[in-house]
C-alpha cells in the first residue's frame, strides 16, 4: 500500500508541474502586451518598457516560469496588477465561496443520485425504473445555468424563500451565506445527480448477474440483502471514477453559475481577470483549480485501492 501511495503522489506532483508549464506558456503566447493594455494606447514606448520591467515581462520565458513555480511553492502567486493585491489573498477570499458551493452541490448529487440509481436497478424493467431514467435523461439535457434561472424565478422571485443572488460573508452571517448557496448548488447538482443515477443503475444491474450474488442467494439471502451487502460495494468502483470527474466539472462549472447568481467566487474572479488581461491572476487562479481537480483524482485513486484490494496486490507484484 505504501508503494501504491508513493507512486500516486509522484504522479500527482508530475501532473501539476506539467500543467503549470502548459498554462504558463499558453498564456504567454497570447497576442497583445499586458503592459500596453494597462497603460492604454496613448502610452509612450518608454513607459511601456518601464512597466514591463516592473512586471518582470522582459525576462526570458523559462526564467519567468521558474520564478513563478518557485514562488508558488512558497505561497507567493505574484501580485495582481489590475487589483493591486497579492494573488494568493484574492484566491483565498474567493475559495471560501467556490469550494463550499462545489462541495454542497456534490453532496446533493450523491444524496439524490445514488439512491435513485439503486432504486431503478432494483426495479429494473418496471414503470419506476423507466420513470427514474426519463427524469435522469431530462436532468442531463437541461443546462445548469438555465435551471438556475428557473430556480431563482420560483424560489426567489415568486415564493421569496431564498435570495436570488449575492453573497453574505461567512463571518458576518453563516446562515445567510449558506442560504445564498442553496439555489446555485441545486443548479450545479441536477445534471450530476442524473449522471450518478444512470451510472449507479448500470453498474448495479451488471453486478446483480455476477456469481457472488448468486452464491449469496444460494446461502439464503434475499435479493435485496445480497445487493446491499455485496452488490453495492462492487458497483461503487465505476461510480468513484464518475464522482472524481464530476467534482472536477463542478469546480470548473462554477464560473457560469457564479455569474448567474452574482457570487464572488473563484469563477467570477477568473472571468474578471481574463476580461482585464491580468495574466498573473489568471495563471494563479487556474493552477488552483487544477490542484483541486488533481487532488480529487488522487483521492479517488486511493479510495479505489481501499474498495478493491486487487489494485494494491497488483501494485505490489
Amino acid at each position: 500500500m505504501t508503494l501504491f501511495v508513493l507512486r500516486r503522489l509522484l504522479g500527482f506532483a508530475v501532473t501539476l508541474l506539467l500543467a503549470a508549464a502548459v498554462i504558463f506558456f499558453l498564456l504567454d503566447l497570447l497576442p497583445g502586451d499586458p503592459a500596453q493594455f494597462i497603460l492604454g494606447i496613448n502610452a509612450t514606448p518608454e513607459n511601456v518598457a518601464q512597466l514591463r520591467a516592473q512586471l518582470g515581462l522582459d525576462a526570458p520565458a523559462w526564467q519567468r516560469l521558474f520564478i513563478w513555480i518557485w514562488g508558488m511553492l512558497q505561497g507567493d502567486f505574484g501580485q495582481s496588477y489590475t487589483q493591486n493585491a497579492p494573488v494568493a489573498d484574492l484566491i483565498g477570499e474567493r475559495l471560501w465561496v467556490t469550494m463550499p458551493l462545489a462541495i454542497l452541490a456534490m453532496a446533493i448529487a450523491i444524496v439524490v443520485g445514488l439512491p435513485l440509481g439503486i432504486l431503478a436497478a432494483r426495479r429494473r424493467g418496471k414503470l419506476l425504473d423507466t420513470g427514474i431514467m426519463v427524469l435522469a435523461q431530462t436532468g442531463i439535457a437541461i443546462p445548469n445555468f438555465w435551471f438556475g434561472m428557473l430556480l431563482a424565478l420560483l424560489f426567489a422571485v415568486t415564493l421569496r424563500w431564498l435570495p436570488p443572488g449575492g453573497f453574505t460573508s461567512w463571518s458576518e452571517d453563516p446562515a445567510a451565506a449558506m442560504r445564498a448557496l442553496v439555489l446555485p448548488s441545486l443548479a450545479l447538482a441536477l445534471p450530476q445527480a442524473s449522471i450518478l443515477a444512470r451510472v449507479m443503475r448500470t453498474a448495479l444491474v451488471d453486478v446483480q448477474g455476477q456469481d457472488f450474488i448468486r452464491t449469496a442467494r444460494a446461502k439464503g439471502m434475499t435479493m435485496g440483502e445480497a445487493v446491499w451487502r455485496h452488490g453495492v460495494r462492487n458497483a461503487l468502483l465505476p461510480v468513484l471514477t464518475v464522482l472524481g470527474l464530476q467534482f472536477a466539472y463542478l469546480v470548473a462549472g462554477t464560473i457560469i453559475v457564479e455569474n448567474v447568481f452574482y457570487l464572488p467566487g473563484l469563477g467570477r474572479l477568473i472571468f474578471t481577470a481574463i476580461s482585464q488581461r491580468d495574466l498573473i491572476l489568471v495563471r494563479g487562479a487556474t493552477i488552483v483549480l487544477i490542484v483541486a481537480v488533481t487532488a480529487t483524482m488522487l483521492v479517488i485513486d486511493l479510495l479505489y485501492a481501499l474498495v478493491d484490494p486487487r489494485l494494491r496486490e497488483g501494485e505490489q507484484r
